[in-house]
């Protein structure tokens, strides 16, 4: 096992174009579970391809166990690649494919055996998969066999590329559960590259934001979606995404919807010292709780998506012109054209800038 390190890493495709990964500085401790996320375009399959010395650097360093591997060929680095489309030889089966990196080495055959019969344990592929070719399994088993010619190397550094993206929902849902509990136990340094949130937060200990080629930031889960450094990240991290909207600002707060928003004096004091009239804020849609009565926001349902538990309504705001979405519990649900109030406390809105996107304190 080894940490891993991003010290202004850069990939620049072609001269004149913007950096794929602009000066990326990222430390991955030994044995973390670091997830790379991001929009398509942001960097994050380039960063990993960087790590695996699939790209080149164009400047910085990339460090796996406080060694430099920058100029250091793929096979020489000790990491073992998951790829998206499982990179499977079709006419092996799977045991043959399991081993196939073990016996490039010269590793003795009865040795070879006993260490694919291990990860096929660890991934519940009992011993009548291991004869099979990879066409004769699903795609789970497929993504498991990938895994498993992963683990039989004992690399120091896992890599995962979108592993998951081939399979259906429900599939990806159980199957991440299962990497997650399988890199718990196997200890080993991940870094998993994924463009979906939900995957991210659900598997990562740290989940780095990318956007741009740039990171945005690198938190543990729960600090992303509580305190997001900027407007990209606070948009990004969250499912539904917040709700994010231009308005002026009060002396009493901000206009939104037909009244006026409270917002926290720190707000207030930094919008006054940056000479803002308008800034963005944010409320996430479990922050916005339906009311009876007065309340803060008042708006019309446009539309409602029930999820069984919750539901998400679509709510055209007093104004005439904002929308926003409230997840409400599904038994609290309304229908198209129904008046609501919305009530949201001033410690759940956020705030940024609006030239910047910088989130403002508060």
């Amino acid at each position: 096992m080894a940490d891993v390190k991003y010290v202004s890493a850069s990939r620049v495709y072609a001269k004149g174009t913007p950096p794929a990964v602009d000066a990326l500085d990222l430390d991955i401790k030994d044995g973390e579970f670091m997830v790379l996320v991001g929009p398509s375009g942001s960097g994050k399959t380039t960063a990993l391809r960087m790590l695996a010395g699939l790209e080149p650097l164009d400047g910085g360093r990339v460090e796996i166990g406080a060694r430099d591997v920058t100029f250091v060929p793929p096979k020489d680095r000790d990491i073992a690649m998951v790829f998206q489309n499982y990179a499977l030889y079709p006419q092996k089966t799977v045991a043959e494919n399991m081993g196939f990196a073990l016996k490039m080495q010269h590793v003795p055959r009865a040795d070879r055996d006993r260490r694919v019969r291990e990860a096929a344990r660890l991934l519940d592929l009992d011993d009548q998969l291991l004869d099979r070719k990879p066409k004769q399994l699903s795609g789970g088993q497929r993504q498991r066999v990938a895994m498993g010619r992963a683990i039989v190397r004992e690399p120091k550094v896992f890599l995962m590329d979108e592993p998951l993206s081939n399979l259906d929902a429900k599939l990806r849902v159980q199957t991440r559960s299962q990497i997650a509990e399988l890199q718990r136990r196997l200890g080993i340094t991940t870094v998993y590259v994924t463009h979906d949130q939900v995957e991210a937060m659900t598997m990562g200990h740290r989940v780095a934001v990318l956007a741009g080629g740039r990171l945005q930031q690198c938190d543990t889960p729960r600090q992303l979606y509580d305190n997001p450094v900027n407007q990209f990240v606070a948009g990004f991290i969250g499912s539904p995404a917040m709700n994010l909207l231009t308005v002026p600002i009060t002396d009493g707060g901000a206009r939104l919807g037909g009244t006026t928003l409270p917002l926290p004096a720190a707000v207030r004091t930094a919008a006054g010292q940056a000479g803002l009239s308008e800034l963005v804020i944010g409320i996430r849609p479990e922050h916005l709780h339906l009311a009876a009565g007065s309340g803060a926001l008042s708006g019309e349902v446009l539309l409602v998506e029930e999820l069984g538990a919750d539901a998400l309504l679509h709510i055209r705001l007093a104004d005439g012109g904002s929308l926003v979405v409230a997840r409400t519990e599904g038994r609290q649900s309304r229908s198209p054209g129904e008046k609501v109030t919305l009530l949201v406390q001033p410690d759940d809105v956020f705030a940024f800038n609006p030239g910047t996107g910088g989130r403002l304190a508060g």
